[in-house]
């Protein structure tokens, strides 16, 4: 039988303890041994490596050595020392079910079955140097294609060199044009793909050595669409298929109708989704979306889509278009819901934003007996407290008067950035972990933790500078400092 030991700091002792025993008492749950360790601090965030390895010099009979999850640092050192796998658990105590539910493993995401065209739709504006920048950063967000979309009625007078730029990068390229002798151009330049070839132009395909996607010649024609893949099958040239998907009342039911009879008349060939008209068309959060129409791309099978990213709400909608690939993937082999593997598309609101209920937070607030302030977030609100007692409400305004902070700026400061995202993840119903950025999905960026303590570093200094300057009026109170006169 596995043996775990976890480590923890004094407050949280407690309730690890009686999280550990509801866990075990799931019958569901594969049996484990544990041992929980309080290693000496308040707080089981400030636990650091080197500060555990000094406290704890060796383990015995145990396999896996558990940490908080907001432990910082390098485990290696612990690892080195201990000769047993060591690893971090969740951020809070209450996602330990969870955590032991998928055995301590984060899902496998790293496979998925669609390939993402990033569309640069104003390519023949943009310099080559700008096009193969913004590639990059389409192909960071998790695009496989790079494709350059042609304007009307504005010529791409450098697209040949634009194409072999991006090829010399190792981008592999499509371009987009309602003109043929665009498409003409693009394949002899080396593009990958063209869109869109029909059939009254797919003598562009024997031309060139790029893949066609095929698209109806007439807006909503399956028809049309059916007798260019026709053509292709019966010539054996690879291609892909879009029926088009259609903007909401202008025909998007009617569009998802045509990939699901596509799909149904070919069960083996290639097809593409342009998402951008929804993505794009539509004033709503773009994660939601592509969650809803991934979900049906997976179903589906498709095989390719094309995303955009042109208007401010949908910046993100290529990487949330990576996401929704993976996680849909993964519940499809899984044979799941897509719930529990990612929280990528979980831009406004958590599943769980409050893990502690105010009666618990209250009681965890009469073991306090420092002066730091701790900030939770309930359903009832925003909770504050230290040793002098705790304050609740849904402003953080009202917590003002009661801080006592007027003479520590550094402290004020930092309470009032603590306490604004605190509100936010009330009002929102998101998770609120204290000196923790809030999560936003894939928008979510990276901590910087020198800037989050040099608020303080400045107000020290600050302090020390006004103790020296004060000091010196004390002892020469005629005298004019130097420089003044």
């Amino acid at each position: 039988m596995t043996r775990l030991l976890f480590l923890t700091g004094k407050l949280a002792e407690h309730s690890l303890r009686q999280i550990l025993q509801s866990i075990q008492a799931d019958s569901k749950q594969s049996p484990f041994e544990y041992e929980v360790k309080q290693i000496g601090v308040s707080v089981a965030a400030l636990m650091t490596p080197p500060l555990i390895a000094r406290r704890l010099a060796k383990v015995e009979n145990i396999d896996k050595v558990i940490l908080p999850g907001l432990c910082q640092g390098d485990l290696a050192l612990l690892e080195a020392q201990w000769g047993v796998p060591v690893e971090r658990g969740p951020k809070d105590l209450k996602d330990l079910p969870q955590y032991f539910g998928q055995q301590g493993k984060a899902p496998d995401l790293t496979q998925h079955s669609v390939t993402i065209f990033a569309e640069i739709v104003d390519a023949p504006d943009l310099s080559v140097a700008q096009i193969v920048a913004k590639a990059s950063h389409f192909q960071q967000q998790g695009a496989d294609v790079i494709d350059l979309g042609c304007l009307p009625g504005k010529a791409f007078a450098h697209m040949t060199e634009a194409v072999q730029a991006l090829k010399a990068q190792g981008f592999q390229v499509s371009v987009d044009s309602m003109r043929d002798e665009d498409l003409l151009v693009a394949g002899k330049a080396g593009a990958d793909y063209l869109l869109s070839l029909h059939e009254k132009n797919l003598w562009i395909a024997d031309e060139v050595a790029a893949t066609p996607i095929l698209i109806p010649a007439v807006p909503g024609s399956f028809a049309s669409l059916q007798r260019a893949i026709e053509q292709c099958l019966q010539r054996g040239r690879r291609f892909i298929a879009d029926p088009i998907l259609d903007p909401i009342h202008f025909g998007l039911t009617d569009s998802i109708v045509r990939y699901h009879k596509l799909r149904k008349k070919y069960p083996d060939i290639a097809i593409m989704m342009g998402v951008g008209n929804l993505t794009e068309l539509t004033d709503a959060d773009t994660t939601g979306v592509n969650a809803l129409l991934f979900g049906m791309i997976s179903e589906l099978n498709i095989n390719a889509v094309l995303a955009t990213s042109v208007s401010p709400h949908a910046s993100e909608a290529v990487a949330e278009a990576d996401v929704a690939r993976r996680v849909m993937y993964r519940a499809s082999q899984d044979k799941r819901l897509p719930r529990g593997y990612s929280n990528g598309l979980l831009g406004l609101h958590d599943r769980k934003p409050f893990p502690y209920s105010a009666e618990e937070i209250t009681a965890m607030a009469g073991q306090i007996k420092d002066p730091s302030f701790r900030i939770m977030v309930s359903e009832q609100g925003v909770h504050v407290y230290n040793r002098d007692g705790i304050q609740h409400d849904t402003d953080p305004y009202r917590f003002y008067p009661m801080l006592n902070v007027q003479d520590d700026a550094s402290h004020a400061f930092y309470l009032g950035v603590e306490l604004a995202r605190a509100q936010i993840a009330w009002q929102l119903k998101k998770r609120y972990v204290q000196d923790e950025l809030l999560e936003w999905g894939v928008a979510s960026v990276q901590q910087n933790k020198k800037a989050k303590v040099a608020h303080r570093e400045a107000s020290i200094q600050e302090r020390l500078e006004n103790a020296r300057t004060k000091s010196n009026d004390n002892t020469t109170p005629d005298t004019p400092a130097s420089g003044t006169e």
